[in-house]
């Protein structure tokens, strides 16, 4: 795992101001690569690389050359399948100097061009100067594990892992882009491919991107295809999801450095932990934490799990002052991210670098197994209601949602505003809806904007929708899951994961992540994986197999932080000086007004803004911290937006 940055000339030789950036901005990722750094300049490109070193430590270094010079790589991540893609290319001729991994990815674009990625498993972003052809190729893997960000300024092509990087570049410019801002607050996150500032972007996972002649060129090369096709019996399916996810495990530990797994008290972290423990036996190693607040613990579950399979496991208690936390999350997210378990994440990936430089995890179970249960289990509800009701009722019973009360205090049987409001638009914006922590009019209120109710006006409805609307499959819980898999998860777990684990320098693996477990759990209807009010059910089949106890019936938890105790409570005057001050930088952004009066009743118990408060804090000590360039005043900004909706 390491982080990569570099230079490209669309056209002639390299500035040499732009040039002398490099080092900042590789210096800028020196936390993702504790271990080294090195370079390589042409008169056309400069590459930079931070190191942490997990296979071949000795021969691995970077940037990395072939044969004889003409090409260069830069490179972050791991290729599983790299002994394998070895002995092919070994076959055909290339020659290895070291046993690295970056090395057969060299090789393979040598042998393969652009098509080398379909051959590469594992996680990845990497770029390669092809100096015969005066090319520039960059890739990230399949589900967007490793970041790769990307902008063309003064004719030059920057790339970076981490947004920041790009900063320390003499073109940088920094505009701020209002309309992502918008998406920001509604979502939690700068949804893919735009980021904070205009014209500087995230490369989509399962893309590839080249420049030639001058051009800048983004190709999609993999994405699920299959979907419902597998009409096995439950038995042959668990079996095939057994052998499938012990494979990916396996693939997944190799290491020269010492490795262990992230254990929550969930089946996914556990189903991770019990391959581990066959391959690896008793050297297996843990690392769980959890808050005081027991509705944010699953120490005890973890621990159970950890004794179970005789791992040496680490479980710390969390007293965090968020006074202390907010600074280091929000710093090393790179972008304002508004999904507190960062804070967790942040903690667990410490506790852990202290005993391993490699960790796997469970992250992915949820997307392709259909875990969401609250959110799955009404959409799949939603859409066979609007099998039977006459499509002529839909805008009544829409309208009925949006009067319905919604006071937390109601019975849940009688909390169905949301439902019926859902069963006023099409799946795909009922989809929108359930993924939007704030709905537009919201999001619009709380920037001092006309309220809109359509959220198809929100400026990234269109992208969020379009996966959802895209997938072959007609199950709306497929439908949602392929969504997810292409909106949420690459967009805020995996950030969260690869930004908080790597402020630490500690890699982290993800086998329900592997592409082959991805897509076998397409090819399974939905039916099969979320029966009745529960989802995941052939997930839960395997874990009774291989879990002790009871831990395959415990209601998924979550991995988050009582953020909102935390504003009302004690953080509340540490809320008011930062956020709510004169002068506070949000207030280029949002109105202060509402901000306060949403505080005012957060902290008189009257409302639950949790997540509206600590989306603007993060956007506050973002700005704070950033000190992005303000191209219009807030009027001016405002009249554009309200102009397009």
């Amino acid at each position: 795992m390491c982080g990569i940055s570099g230079l490209f000339a669309l056209n002639g030789q390299l500035d040499p101001e732009i040039r002398r950036s490099l080092p900042s901005m590789n210096g800028a990722l020196a936390h993702r690569g504790p271990d080294g750094d090195g370079f390589f300049n042409d008169s056309r490109v400069a590459f930079g690389h931070r190191r942490l070193a997990i296979i071949d430590r000795a021969g691995g270094r970077q940037p990395m050359a072939n044969e004889d010079g003409s090409c260069w790589i830069v490179f972050n991540g791991e290729i599983y399948n790299h002994r394998a893609l070895r002995s092919l290319l070994e076959s055909k001729g290339h020659l290895f100097r070291t046993s690295s991994d970056t090395e057969a990815i060299l090789h393979a674009y040598e042998e393969f061009g652009p098509a080398c990625v379909e051959r590469l498993e594992g996680m990845f972003a990497f770029a390669i100067y092809d100096g015969r052809r005066q090319e520039l190729f960059a890739a990230r893997d399949r589900l967007g594990k490793k970041p790769f960000f990307y902008a063309v300024l003064d004719e030059v092509l920057h790339f970076a892992s981490e947004l920041p990087a790009m900063a320390h570049s003499a073109a940088w410019v920094g505009d701020i882009d209002l309309s992502a801002v918008e998406g920001y607050l509604s979502l939690g996150y700068f949804l893919a491919p735009a980021t904070i500032y205009r014209d500087v972007y995230k490369l989509l996972p399962g893309h590839w991107l080249r420049v030639a002649q001058g051009r800048v060129t983004v190709r999609q090369y993999w994405d699920v295809t299959e979907f419902d096709s597998d009409r096995r019996s439950d038995a042959e399916l668990i079996d095939e999801i057994d052998n499938t996810l012990r494979q990916a495990v396996t693939d997944r530990l190799e290491s020269e450095v010492p490795l262990g797994a992230f254990l929550s008290g969930g089946i996914d972290s556990g189903l991770i932990v019990s391959y581990m423990a066959e391959a690896i036996g008793d050297r297996l190693v843990t690392a769980t934490v959890g808050f005081g607040d027991t509705a944010h613990n699953e120490l005890e579950a973890a621990g159970v799990t950890a004794a179970h399979f005789g791992a040496e496991h680490h479980a710390e208690v969390l007293q965090p002052r968020l006074d202390e936390a907010i600074g280091p999350v929000t710093e090393r997210l790179g972008e304002p991210m508004a999904d507190a378990s960062a804070i967790p994440t942040w903690y667990v990936s410490g506790v852990a670098r202290r005993h391993v430089t490699v960790a796997l995890t469970g992250d992915g179970g949820d997307e392709s197994f259909a875990g969401y249960d609250f959110r799955y289990v009404p959409h799949a509800i939603e859409a066979t209601v609007r099998g039977w009701m006459p499509s002529s009722l839909s805008p009544a019973v829409g309208w009925l949602g949006t009067q319905w009360p919604r006071s937390p205090r109601l019975p849940k049987v009688l909390r169905i505003g949301t439902l019926a409001e859902n069963l006023g638009r099409d799946p795909a914006a009922a989809y929108y809806s359930d993924l939007a922590f704030l709905k537009p009019p919201d999001t619009r209120a709380l920037m001092g904007l006309p309220p809109i109710r359509d959220p198809s006006l929100s400026p990234v409805f269109e992208a969020v929708t379009e996966p959802y609307r895209r997938c072959p499959s007609p199950d709306a819980v497929q439908k949602a899951g392929y969504a997810d898999l292409k909106v949420y998860m690459p967009n805020d777990p995996l950030v969260k994961a690869d930004r908080m684990s790597m402020a630490h320098g500690l890699e982290l693996r993800c086998p329900l992540l592997d592409r082959r477990v991805v897509e076998l759990a397409f090819r399974i209807p939905a039916a099969r994986k979320q029966q009745g009010l529960h989802g995941k059910t052939l997930l839960r089949q395997l874990a009774r197999r291989r879990l002790p106890g009871q831990l395959w019936q415990l209601p998924k938890r979550g991995f988050t932080a009582p953020i909102g105790g935390w504003i009302a409570g004690p953080q509340a005057s540490l809320y008011r000086e930062e956020v709510l001050r004169p002068g506070a930088n949000i207030a280029n952004y949002l109105d202060i007004e509402e901000l306060s009066t949403r505080f005012h009743d957060h902290t008189a118990g009257r409302a639950d803004a949790g997540y509206a408060l600590w989306a603007a804090w993060v956007l506050e000590r973002w700005l704070r911290g950033s000190r992005p360039r303000q191209v219009a005043s807030r009027r001016f900004e405002i009249a554009a937006i309200g102009a397009t909706s």
